[in-house]
């Protein structure tokens, strides 16, 4: 597996964008330098290559580096605070502040610090700070959507999505400070998520919300397919759920009760798996279900199938429950004879209901994040974040000094 880190981290190397920070890449691994850089994507790549530099991978550092600088400079909007959605050749594209996109620029700045890189702790004392002054809400113990450039007027929109990459970052957040306020935002947006929204639900994650906390179950009922707020219940989502609320019981501690952390993950990973495994007659995961489980998107994400080798890993370590270890198994040999792409790198990211390369919602090859993550977290002790375990273990990458 280890080889499989290398080869993923080598065809991610030529994502750099020379505007700064990282571009998209087609199947081949060809940048795709006509369209702006995305925060988003810039900060996954920086954490990916900041993991690289606590693995020892060569060429780690500078591209972490280089994600850093565009973190810190071309991204950033010094006039109003935070950071631009997209920036092109120009200036910004979309100017919106968007919870979702900032949530990757604390886990970039993270996975930095703890990889002690140059400025990474800055960075996230500056992004940490925003969180807490924009996107926090502490009467509701949740994170808002998305404000307009000034941040004075918000979206009338609230995601569980962006919560949900919220708790990863701010887990990341307390492993590299100490601060157990960032673990407890975490255990306060996961309770509601997990134990008010899903469990009432039938373990089907609700995942849009009016600005009260009124779910929407019928939003982008139009437009089911959409990369980041798809209509329905996202099975990728149940599997990444179940894997944070184990990270964020080793957070807690064992003088907190977490028994409700254990129990939700099993309940998320069973929901996601009878919903949305093998159920079209074919091997992979669906995308999404509506609210009674019967699939909507047929197309198998590559970042689904990641998401359940790190959850089933994550289980199988907390349970001991070797039914974990058989459903490991059986995804990584999924992911061996559908999604690797032994001829031209990386692994596929989408593939249709017969488990074909598709290229209707993620064309292309767009990050290593998800795979990158999938092929180490059964090799590390569980952490709050992936960073904290590689700071914290010593494992061998082909290719590293």
């Amino acid at each position: 597996m280890g080889t499989e880190t290398a080869r993923l981290l080598e065809f991610a190397e030529g994502s750099w964008h020379p505007l700064g920070g990282f571009a998209r890449q087609d199947d081949r691994g060809v940048r795709m330098l006509d369209a702006p850089v995305e925060l988003w994507l810039t900060g996954r790549m920086t954490h990916v290559y900041a993991l690289g530099a606590l693995l020892g991978y060569p060429g780690s550092v500078a591209l972490a580096e280089h994600g850093l600088t565009a973190l810190s400079g071309l991204l950033r909007d010094t006039a109003h605070g935070g950071w631009y959605p997209r920036v092109g050749w120009d200036g910004p594209i979309t100017t919106d502040k968007e919870c979702y996109q900032h949530a990757f620029v604390v886990l970039a700045a993270a996975s930095a610090s703890i990889a002690g890189l140059p400025g990474g702790r800055e960075l996230l004392d500056d992004a940490l700070e925003l969180f807490e002054n924009r996107f926090w809400s502490d009467p509701d113990g949740m994170l808002r959507e998305t404000w307009d450039e000034e941040f004075q007027t918000e979206e009338a929109y609230r995601g569980v999505n962006a919560n949900m990459h919220g708790v990863e970052a701010f887990l990341a957040a307390f492993d590299a400070t100490g601060d157990a306020r960032w673990a407890d935002h975490a255990r306060r947006i996961t309770d509601r998520v997990v134990r008010e929204f899903t469990a009432p639900n039938g373990w089907r994650i609700p995942e849009h919300f009016d600005p009260a906390w009124h779910a929407l179950p019928e939003y982008n009922a139009d437009k089911p397919d959409d990369p980041f707020r798809p209509y329905g219940s996202t099975i990728g989502h149940g599997l990444e759920w179940a894997r944070l609320c184990l990270q964020l019981r080793v957070a807690l501690g064992a003088d907190t009760d977490t028994s409700w952390l254990v129990d939700g993950a099993r309940e998320l990973c069973g929901r996601a798996v009878a919903d949305g495994w093998a159920v079209d007659g074919a091997p992979g995961f669906v995308y999404t279900v509506d609210w009674h489980g019967t699939p909507v998107v047929h197309l198998r994400m590559h970042w689904v199938l990641a998401e359940a080798v790190g959850t089933a890993a994550a289980l199988h370590a907390v349970t001991g429950d070797d039914a974990y270890l058989d459903r490991y198994r059986q995804w990584w040999e999924y992911a061996e004879e559908y999604l690797l792409d032994r001829d031209l790198g990386s692994w596929h990211h989408e593939l249709d209901r017969n488990n074909r390369p598709s290229a209707v919602v993620w064309p292309g090859k767009v990050d290593a994040y998800h795979a990158v993550q999938a092929t180490l977290l059964p090799r590390l002790p569980l952490r709050p974040s992936i960073a904290g375990a590689l700071r914290d273990t010593d494992i061998e990458l082909p290719g590293a000094d």
